[in-house]
């Protein structure tokens, strides 16, 4: 970028809605992305968050330092909280390790996730989630935010799309992840709700919804992408594969509603690994500053 861009003032009537999306452990990404932004000294006006992007967005919607909320995850997965919060893995047991030993520990966990697969319709307790939000944004509602935001989640099971933007935070971020089938349905206000990312994985239509006429959507895309080397053995494995290739086209019509579209090369990390979060985080460093020289251009035009 040329040096002197950084200090052309953005026009009172620009700004943007950052739209950030769901993909489990590829979210990581979005914390690079948020720290590019600080870099070129752009904050969003509002941000609209669906799955690990709602839980993102609102920490720093509630503390806008992209280095602090890095710590502050960073710490947090190297924690015993996030040790103990156990995320179901329904994959194939025997190609992973070629110990015995892990392959053996494997299929019992497999055995238990399938009994409770069988007998109900969560293999999670949504509590432990609502217990994580509730630590990260530190007992916080949404009278203590410092940017407007906006959480999506699905009623269950009529399946509409709703949009929280008052009252306490943790339930509505948990709901925004509580993926169907891992997590069962969460209550607020005698409603129950899952994950948002099955009506808007890519929140950009909804945050062109909020935006005011002169702003633009920057939409950050963290969605799986089929594999070759990705193929099921089992029927889960297959049930998983169909969604994530209906998720795959809903992205794309989202899509079109974003001016900037920001889309790290996160695509291929399984939605429950959050082994390497330096690489995701760069990985959205790296793709954010690509866009920076159209959102520049856009915001002083």
């Amino acid at each position: 970028m040329t040096w002197w861009k950084q200090w052309l003032p953005v026009k009172e009537s620009h700004g943007f809605v950052l739209a950030l999306g769901g993909g489990g452990g590829r979210g990581l990404a979005h914390l690079g992305v948020l720290q590019v932004l600080e870099e070129h000294g752009l904050k969003p006006d509002a941000i609209v968050g669906t799955s690990i992007g709602a839980l993102f967005g609102s920490m720093y919607a509630l503390e806008p330092d992209a280095k602090k909320l890095q710590a502050r995850v960073l710490s947090f997965l190297d924690s015993d909280d996030f040790g103990e919060f156990k995320l179901p893995e329904l994959g194939d047991a025997s190609d992973k390790n070629n110990s015995w030993l892990a392959r053996l520990g494997a299929a019992a966990r497999q055995s238990v996730w399938f009994t409770r697969a069988a007998t109900g319709i969560a293999v999670a307790d949504v509590n432990d989630l609502v217990e994580m939000a509730d630590t990260l944004c530190a007992g916080r509602s949404f009278a203590d935010i410092k940017i407007p935001l906006y959480l999506t989640a699905v009623t269950f099971p009529c399946g509409e799309c709703h949009i929280f933007s008052k009252g306490d935070l943790a339930k509505p971020v948990a709901a925004s992840m509580a993926i169907p089938g891992v997590f069962n349905p969460l209550e607020i206000n005698g409603e129950r709700y899952v994950d948002g990312g099955l009506a808007s994985e890519l929140p950009a239509k909804e945050a062109r919804m909020i935006a005011k006429p002169a702003q633009f959507v920057v939409a950050v895309n963290v969605g799986a992408r089929p594999s070759e080397s990705d193929e099921p053995t089992n029927v889960i494995g297959m049930l998983d594969w169909s969604t994530r290739i209906k998720a795959l086209y809903l992205r794309e019509y989202k899509k079109a509603f974003a001016d900037v579209l920001v889309e790290p090369l996160v695509g291929f990390t399984q939605w429950n690994d959050f082994s390497n979060p330096e690489q995701e985080i760069e990985r959205g460093r790296q793709a954010a500053l690509a866009q920076m020289p159209k959102l520049i251009g856009l915001l002083h035009g």
